[in-house]
């Protein structure tokens, strides 16, 4: 199977013959951020896990940002940035649904023994590396947030 940087190239190829200027700024973007990324120093060639990372980075941003210009009243903005989201999220692994990461969270939960909310920072140390890449970050610590809560 192609190498998740094989897939962009030939995704950006494809983008621009189609001419579809959402896919080519977006793929030509995440590529630029991937290529930061790597001339970092002490920074070597990202594989494909490294490239998932920076595509999950760029997807807080542009979530924050819809919630940036929601709030300001700029919905045009929100919608292109959602709509980058949507392009960029077609290179990670297939997201985990709501009951799958209950059932994740649960299973840390009983695995690490928490008793309540000020046993977060545990609990999150033992999911994450489970739903890496396939869970954000921010539905991750809900999550925990939530189950935790019922415990105390």
């Amino acid at each position: 199977m192609a190498t998740l940087k094989e897939r962009l190239d030939a995704d950006l190829k494809d983008a621009m013959r189609s001419k579809n200027e959402l896919n080519t700024s977006v793929i030509r973007m995440l590529k630029s951020a991937i290529k930061y990324k790597e001339v970092e120093p002490g920074a070597s060639a990202l594989d494909d896990a490294g490239i998932e990372k920076v595509i999950a980075g760029l997807i807080k941003q542009r979530r924050d940002s819809v919630d940036q210009y929601k709030a300001g009243g700029r919905d045009d903005l929100a919608q292109k940035e959602e709509a980058e989201i949507s392009v960029l999220q077609k290179y990670l692994p297939q997201q985990l649904s709501a009951d799958e990461l209950r059932a994740e969270v649960a299973a840390a939960i009983t695995a690490v023994g928490a008793k309540g909310p000020k046993d977060m920072g545990a609990v999150m140390k033992a999911v994450q590396p489970k739903v890496q890449g396939r869970a954000e970050g921010r539905a991750i610590s809900e999550e925990v947030k939530a189950q935790l809560a019922k415990l105390s």
